[in-house]
């Protein structure tokens, strides 16, 4: 007979009394990593917002044009990592530390416009929280943001009390 060992289909070898091993399908698997996944994320309590109509439209307002700064931030970003001259030639440097600079420069670039597109997606994340009725409210403890955090950085999604615990807990200072 056989035997699963670490996902592994092994001969036995004495034809011992135990009964082989159930291999685990690919649903559990999944399931599994989703239990990993789920546990490592903060748990998000679903309050809803105290903030009126006149109050999310501002920050709606706000978020949208902070979102429109940054697109135009990170296409500028783009373009200037991967420019290409305008007659076609290649823009190679010929001396090795030129084409370090370059390479660094174009990486740098490529770096800023990572976080610029991390910013999008955090800005649409508070759009949704917004339509959601759940904007404003700490996805950790569940309490008010601060309005005068909400101004400063209108896409929050914690508190600074909560922000510092979770960057704590990562080893982060």
């Amino acid at each position: 007979g056989y035997v699963y060992i670490a996902g592994r289909r092994v001969r036995m070898i004495s034809g011992g009394s135990r009964p082989p091993a159930a291999r685990p399908t690919r649903t559990s698997r999944a399931a599994a990593s989703k239990k990993t996944k789920a546990e490592e994320a903060p748990t998000a309590k679903k309050v809803k917002t105290k903030l009126g109509r006149k109050e999310l439209n501002h920050y709606r307002n706000l978020l949208l044009i902070k979102r429109a700064e940054v697109a135009g931030d990170l296409s500028a970003m783009e373009a200037e990592a991967l420019r290409a001259n305008a007659d076609g030639m290649s823009h190679m440097p010929i001396h090795m530390a030129d084409l370090g600079t370059d390479t660094y420069d174009q990486d740098f670039m490529l770096g800023l416009a990572e976080t610029e597109r991390e910013r999008i997606r955090e800005i649409d994340d508070a759009l949704r929280r917004i339509q959601d009725r759940t904007y404003g409210v700490c996805e950790l403890t569940g309490k008010p943001i601060p309005k005068m955090r909400l101004e400063a950085k209108p896409w929050a999604r914690y508190t600074v009390q909560a922000r510092m615990q979770l960057e704590s807990g990562r080893g982060l200072t």
